[in-house]
């Protein structure tokens, strides 16, 4: 396989199981993947396999369980365009794909789940609400923050965790991610986009707004600490595997990562995109975070340093939390079990009093 293929599969494998891939699918796509050029029509290839389950399940009547598949799908879709810029037409289509997927799949999940665009710099932030059914409204929640390269679509194990423990979750595509990457480019300053999320979700029925949370993954775990650092109504923040500073992590990234921030920035060249890079940090900021912190990083991440979580933590006014993970890869996806339970426990009890 190319140096591109054997890249993902190294850096990102156990993300793909852990966030709704089937093992056994996994392994069929990418055992004779030889060519990046090849990746996106491997991964639509499956994923139409389970948009075609979903839809007879539909016809049928068997209602939750289309849901499952289009929400599986979703991810599917999302797989096969999530660093796809270099072929930017067919990263589009299935773009789409996942969105309608997901789109489909939102009345049949438990609990449901309600798409809402938030009109924002001329364009819209689109996320994915859910609240619990169990327990008297109105719910906390937590906002969920994608990465460089995930978006909305990759959320539903994650926003289970959440949903299990009473609080709610909104998974939000920003500037740079997802269905606003077309029109808005990536920027440093998260707290304006994060304060017009927090602005619209407060005003949802059901919505607790003295009990709203901020998570981030990979880049978000950059863009949910300035959330934090900007925003007083956060009451509390988890940062997953987030750089201090982007641009100083540059010449470490593999090469599928920094083209994708070129992309996703609106960038000519990579040489801009490197300058652009070292205005996303944390410098000046992580000294505002006066909400609790809870920092999660993994001792064998091959794309952020783990001292940066350690700085973060550091310089954070308020209580913190460190959860250091001796085998931690980039998202500590390969020892999910040693923080994804953790996590989701941690925000309920940050939010569970009114």
């Amino acid at each position: 396989m190319d140096d591109l293929v054997a890249s993902a599969i190294a850096n990102w494998a156990p993300r793909f199981t852990t966030n709704g891939v089937a093992v056994s699918d996994f392994e069929r796509i990418t055992r004779g993947l030889e060519r990046w050029a090849d990746w996106c029509d491997a991964w639509s290839a499956v994923g139409a396999e389970h948009r075609s389950l979903a839809e007879e399940a539909e016809a049928e009547g068997r209602l939750r369980s289309a849901g499952q598949h289009f929400a599986q799908a979703a991810v599917y879709y999302h797989f096969a365009k999530f660093m796809f810029v270099r072929y930017p037409a067919r990263m589009r289509a299935a773009h789409a794909e996942a969105v309608q997927c997901l789109d489909r799949a939102l009345p049949y999940l438990d609990p449901p789940g309600r798409r809402v665009e938030i009109p924002y710099d001329g364009a819209r932030l689109v996320g994915v609400l859910r609240l619990p059914t169990t327990g008297p409204g109105p719910h906390p929640l937590v906002v969920m923050i994608p990465g460089l390269d995930s978006t909305k679509e990759e959320f539903r194990t994650t926003e289970a965790l959440f949903l299990e423990r009473g609080v709610g979750t909104f998974s939000v595509d920003g500037p740079g991610q997802g269905e606003a990457e077309y029109d808005l480019p990536i920027r440093a300053d998260w707290e304006k986009p994060g304060g017009a999320v927090i602005d619209a979700v407060s005003r949802i029925e059901g919505v607790d707004p003295q009990r709203i949370a901020v998570w981030g993954i990979s880049l978000g775990g950059y863009y949910a600490p300035r959330v934090a650092a900007g925003d007083a109504r956060v009451k509390a923040c988890v940062a997953l595997a987030g750089p201090y500073n982007l641009g100083a992590c540059w010449e470490e990234l593999p090469a599928l990562t920094r083209e994708a921030f070129q992309s996703r920035s609106h960038l000519p060249n990579a040489v801009q995109a490197r300058a652009y890079a070292r205005t996303l940090g944390l410098d000046g900021h992580a000294s505002s975070i006066r909400c609790p912190l809870l920092v999660v990083a993994g001792k064998r991440d091959r794309l952020f340093p783990w001292q940066d979580a350690e700085r973060l933590v550091s310089e954070a006014a308020g209580p913190t939390s460190f959860l250091l993970l001796e085998n931690g890869n980039h998202g500590c996806m390969n020892v999910a079990a040693l923080h994804r339970f953790k996590t989701a426990d941690w925000v309920a009890a940050q939010l569970g009093d009114r």
